[in-house]
């Protein structure tokens, strides 16, 4: 019984092997790569301090995760972004939002002959994860707040063929100039009574370009989206992120942009100085550049 036991391991352990060694050999076409950073800052003075200051906090959490494949003329880049942050002082009524961002890529590819270039076609996901507010002061001195967005209102969706041209994967752009986009609101944003000249002023100025009494708006343009990474110094990286987008049937000239630079130096392992600016220009939205900047040190770390 002992030696049939001990066969048996033996063979188990000469299949495993085996296994390992066949396993090893074959190389998975699929890269993925995960990134988890958490950054906080905090200040508090006690009752006792004189030159002044206001206790408070402010922590950012972001989350990136990237799944690309790539198999003889068969290219398919993935990148989900998660990026939430709050702040808050002392005595403050409400705990603000310092940035809210859910954004998911997807484009897939078949090369053109021995070329950069790629046949292609994308998706593009964007909205936000929490609710937000614009806040005020009332007559008693108080603060209150009303709720101007929420998740998927607004919610962007597009999609559409292009050519992409890749470089490696730290250099691409992806040309769509047959995009249709899609934005899902609220109707609570957007409701407005049966009384003509108040849909005519509501119309005016429009949510997020969704006129009176409706829930979303189509639009058909061109987009272009581009990605960059590069290394500066030593442990220092700059990563670029630049997506534009002209819509066809209306305003064609009115470009939206949206521009994020991230500047990454690695410390060691687990810490990371990160400077992150973005620019994101959308008449519908504002008119006018909305501007955020954020800069900290934190825990990073990759999978």
């Amino acid at each position: 019984m002992k030696k049939i036991l001990l066969f048996i391991m033996c063979c188990l352990l000469a299949f495993s092997g085996f296994s390992q060694e066949k396993k090893e050999e074959v190389k998975s076409p699929w890269t993925k790569v995960s990134t988890v950073s958490l950054l906080f800052n905090q200040a508090a003075f006690n009752d006792k301090w004189q030159a002044g200051g206001t206790s408070n906090y402010a922590a950012n959490f972001g989350l990136t995760h990237e799944a690309n494949y790539k198999k003889n003329t068969i290219t398919w880049d993935n990148r989900m972004v998660i990026d939430f942050g709050i702040a808050n002082q002392k005595d403050q009524a409400f705990t603000r939002k310092t940035n809210d961002r859910f954004e998911l890529n997807s484009v897939v590819g078949k090369k053109i002959h021995q070329s950069l270039w790629y046949y292609s076609f994308f998706i593009n996901i964007r909205t936000q994860l929490a609710n937000g507010y614009v806040f005020a002061q009332n007559q008693d001195g108080g603060t209150t707040r009303t709720l101007t967005t929420k998740m998927l209102s607004p919610g962007y969706f597009q999609a559409g063929p292009g050519l992409l041209w890749e470089k490696d994967e730290n250099l691409k752009i992806n040309i769509a100039p047959l995009t249709g986009r899609l934005i899902l609101v609220d109707s609570r944003f957007t409701k407005v009574g049966a009384n003509q000249s108040d849909i005519d002023a509501f119309n005016q100025v429009r949510y997020f370009g969704v006129n009176a009494n409706e829930t979303s708006r189509f639009e058909f343009g061109g987009a272009i989206g581009a990605y960059g990474k590069f290394t500066l110094l030593e442990n220092v990286v700059l990563e670029n992120v630049l997506n534009l987008y002209s819509n066809y049937l209306e305003d064609m000239q009115n470009v939206d942009l949206d521009y994020t630079a991230n500047l990454v130096m690695s410390i060691n392992k687990w810490m990371t100085a990160n400077v992150t600016f973005q620019a994101i220009y959308d008449d519908n939205a504002v008119k006018g550049f909305q501007i955020r900047e954020a800069l900290g040190v934190g825990l990073t770390y990759g999978f």
